[in-house]
């Protein structure tokens, strides 16, 4: 990647993490966890370190949302994206496929969205959720981190939340889409930290 094009033309400009924070945990479910079925790659370790942030993020009171992709039992809601990834109508209410890891499992007060798509904004009521909460910048974990994570960031952007993406917390299933996406995001809408570097910050801005 040629950083000094990017540079050049004004991409990745720092911005100011403040509180009020939230944290967003996508689609870290039994069958992204798996590499026979939707996982791979540095999805797992992805998970155990987002442990730590998930702890943290309750111990600081944080708004906590968590997303899962959920298809009606008769596929009624089936659409371009399980057309483009038929495997996705798999992931049903009750399936253990579709489950949040067990690592991860909601608290009381948690946010649980289903979603069809990839972004976990889309057509959900995430949004109004963490405005209610006063959440300015949102931390977001999950994978993948070229897919649903990508997408929920973009979308967070553009609804006026500062994402901070914390880059050992989001996982792929190959290592170029990984890295090629943490770039982008980092050049275009978010705030990219590790774990360490993100919680300090947060916490130096209050």
């Amino acid at each position: 990647m040629n950083e000094e094009v990017y540079a050049r033309q004004g991409f990745g400009a720092d911005m100011a993490v403040a509180p009020p924070f939230g944290l967003l945990i996508v689609d870290f479910v039994n069958g992204f966890a798996d590499p026979g079925i939707f996982g791979g790659g540095n999805i797992p370790d992805a998970i155990a370190a987002t442990q730590g942030l998930l702890q943290e993020a309750r111990r600081r009171c944080w708004p906590v949302a968590h997303s899962r992709i959920v298809f009606a039992d008769d596929d009624a809601d089936q659409n371009i994206f399980s057309r483009k990834v038929p495997g996705m109508l798999t992931l049903k209410e009750d399936s253990l496929a579709s489950a949040i890891v067990p690592e991860l499992k909601p608290a009381a007060g948690e946010l649980v969205i289903r979603k069809t798509v990839p972004s976990a904004f889309f057509g959900t009521t995430l949004a109004a959720w963490l405005t209610q909460r006063g959440v300015s910048t949102l931390l977001v974990a999950g994978c993948v981190t070229s897919g649903c994570v990508r997408a929920s960031v973009v979308d967070a952007m553009s609804l006026g939340f500062t994402p901070l993406v914390v880059t050992d917390c989001v996982g792929d299933r190959a290592s170029g889409p990984h890295e090629a996406s943490l770039f982008d995001m980092q050049q275009k809408y978010a705030m990219v930290m590790s774990c360490e570097s993100a919680l300090g910050a947060c916490a130096m801005a209050g």
